[in-house]
């Protein structure tokens, strides 16, 4: 076969989020020439919209500062949290991430990223064998974006431009709990003086996934790795079985670019994809409209490749977020499971998870439950003790809910279980039975049931305040009652392409020679949990990394 190539370096990254930019740095760290290109006219992808934090066990920060941890424990802690899901998460996977995430995390460190340790952010499954009660995360310092001059521009923004304020995501909690310790104050007031700051300075500073996809992009840039925006990948290009290329659509032009080393699929998945989701949803299928993953999300490099013959797995799994409709926009309802005074019911009125866990298990527990009762949507039920305790969005106004929740119905409030049932569609007996079995231990801060508020990840993002038996258990015994419902809503699916331990994806028959990928169209290596917060962007990452760095080692294929 002839090609007319119209560009060519070593290695190509389909995407910009975190995996694409980690490839592409990884690929001219060994020597080569390096593409990134994104389909969208802004750089990042769900990366950027996101906390923006790294999870990962026996991380340099931690070995710096001392922080107890090992390899051998973080083996121990996939192995019992994870447990046997096949190949997408192998012993040899689990060890390449946590030895190649260190060797990855050193060497943005050494070209001048700056993170920083997460402290008391715990591992989602603390008390497993193996878990971390420290945390095991980490986060990029805030970020001047002035230093990326013509590129700031081309930064997707995310989580702190919501919020409306310069918050590092490790901060975020006690933002919400300004009222209720003197410690979360003096976060808040930290929070508040960085953004004054930078207001009255007309500095854009940089937090969460913006700021470490500007720091990505700063050392991209700073490598010589080129960025192509408005460059939608089209296809695949095959010479003899192996993946030589990619076919690039870019200011309404065909491009054929030529990948001597290899290509890495850093696309993300398919959580915008109505299509796939149907197809691929199984028990759990969804609403794209409840995904809060970028527009971009729609599944085209994974439809391509699994066109070559790519093995899938877990296609039906995403990284879930249960919350409310977006119709409250950003309000700290999104939060409220977590804190006393609350549970989490299905039409029946019956809890069935511990609401305080893991929203992903949360979110996979109220599919599971949707098999015998209606849980999808849930309600998120309350009292009047939590109605005045907390700011229910960003404000000072505490215990102010705003009148177009309650008018509009969003928020339905009642005098009496009974009555807030019957307006909810909740079977009334079966919830005030579950409210009387709740207070009568909740009273006392325990949750036999479901053991809510009995790990170190239930208690962080509980309630600080003092004369609180428990930060994530209480009683609902004030009227009058609130609910709002609860949607199954993701930040990505988690499932796709099969990949080795060196990131390469595999056909029926082995890897196909020349592909690798990563993020959110693979089959993770999280299998059906998410261990610690930032696990996904730490797998988008590391196998990122992993992927350019062995095409890299590759004889450059030769196509004329």
């Amino acid at each position: 076969m002839t090609v007319s190539w119209d560009h060519t370096v070593d290695v190509v990254a389909i995407g910009s989020g975190g995996g694409g930019l980690l490839a592409g740095i990884a690929a001219r760290e060994a020597g080569g020439q390096a593409l990134v290109i994104e389909k969208r006219d802004l750089l990042g992808g769900s990366t950027a919209m996101s906390g923006g934090v790294v999870w990962l066990p026996n991380n340099p920060l931690m070995q710096r500062d001392g922080i107890a941890d090992s390899d051998e424990l973080g083996m121990e802690y996939f192995g019992a949290t994870v447990g046997d899901v096949g190949a997408a998460s192998s012993d040899e996977r689990r060890r390449a991430f946590l030895t190649e995430g260190q060797a990855m995390i050193r060497m943005l460190m050494r070209k001048g990223a700056r993170l920083v340790r997460c402290p008391g952010y715990s591992d989602y499954y603390s008390n497993n064998l193996g878990g971390n009660a420290a945390g095991r995360s980490m986060e990029p310092a805030a970020f001047d974006g002035s230093e990326l001059g013509e590129w700031l521009p081309l930064i997707q923004s995310g989580l702190a431009k919501g919020v409306g304020m310069n918050v590092m995501t490790n901060e975020l909690r006690d933002l919400q709990y300004f009222n209720r310790s003197l410690k979360s104050l003096r976060i808040a007031a930290r929070v508040q003086l960085r953004t004054w700051r930078a207001q009255l300075l007309r500095r854009p500073v940089l937090t969460n996934g913006t700021a470490l996809v500007a720091r990505l992009v700063q050392a991209a840039v700073a490598s010589g790795v080129e960025l192509w925006t408005g460059a939608a990948f089209d296809d695949f290009v095959v010479e003899d079985g192996r993946v030589v290329g990619v076919r690039v659509i870019r200011d309404g032009r065909v491009l054929l670019v030529q990948a001597r080393r290899g290509v890495v699929v850093a696309a993300g998945g398919f959580a915008r994809n109505a299509e796939m989701r149907e197809e691929f949803g199984g028990t759990q299928r969804t609403d794209p409209a409840w995904s809060s993953s970028n527009p971009g999300d729609t599944g085209d490099a994974l439809r391509a490749a699994i066109k070559l013959g790519a093995e899938t797995d877990l296609m039906d799994e995403a990284w879930w977020l249960p919350g409310p409709s977006p119709a409250f926009g950003m309000s700290t309802l999104t939060a409220a499971r977590n804190r006393p005074n609350t549970i989490m019911v299905d039409a029946a009125g019956r809890r069935f998870v511990n609401e305080s866990n893991s929203y992903v298990e949360v979110g996979k527990a109220m599919f599971a439950r949707n098999r015998t009762s209606t849980a999808v949507p849930a309600w998120l039920v309350f009292d009047e003790h939590y109605r005045r305790r907390y700011a229910h969005r960003r404000s000072l106004l505490v215990g102010r809910l705003p009148k177009e929740w309650l008018s509009s119905g969003l928020l339905v409030q009642a005098s009496s279980l009974e009555e807030l049932a019957s307006k909810c569609g909740i079977d009334p007996a079966g919830l005030a039975d579950q409210v009387a079995r709740w207070n009568r231990h909740a009273e006392q801060g325990r949750d036999p049931e479901f053991g809510r508020g009995t790990s170190a990840y239930n208690d962080c993002l509980g309630d600080p305040g003092p004369g609180v038996p428990n930060p994530a258990v209480g009683p609902i015994d004030k009227p009058p009652y609130y609910a709002f419902q609860l949607f199954p809503g993701d930040v990505g699916t988690c499932g796709g392409v099969l990949t080795d331990a060196q990131a390469r994806v595999l056909g029926a028959d082995g890897p196909i020679p020349g592909l690798y990928a990563t993020g959110n169209g693979t089959a993770t290596v999280m299998g059906r949990h998410y261990l610690g917060a930032g696990a996904s962007i730490a797998y988008s990452m590391i196998f990122g990394y992993i992927g350019a760095r062995h095409a890299m080692a590759q004889v450059p294929a030769v196509v004329a």
